[in-house]
């Protein structure tokens, strides 16, 4: 049986996993999937890949994420998409 591979730019699971805690602090900010799309696909050409190899179904570390720098640059770049999705929003 062939092992599946996977390469996966893991900012983009830190980048989903701070959106919502962004939103929060904005009660006035969309939350329509568009939105939430352009916020996170902004913050992701802000932000460095971080690439991981894997076997499909394995468990990766979540390096990025427990490191305070790396939270502080996507909470930054979120926040920044966030502002630019607000005075132009595509919905």
């Amino acid at each position: 049986m062939a092992r599946q591979i996977v390469l996966k730019n893991y900012m983009e699971n830190c980048v989903w996993e701070l959106l919502d805690e962004v939103l929060a602090k904005d009660p006035d900010a969309c939350r329509c999937e568009i939105c939430r799309h352009d916020i996170a696909a902004l913050a992701l050409n802000r932000l460095p890949p971080r690439y991981v190899v894997r076997d499909e179904g394995a468990v990766y570390t979540k390096l990025c994420m427990l490191e305070a720098q790396y939270r502080a640059d996507i909470y930054a770049a979120l926040t920044e998409a966030l502002m630019q999705v607000k005075a132009n929003p595509r919905h």
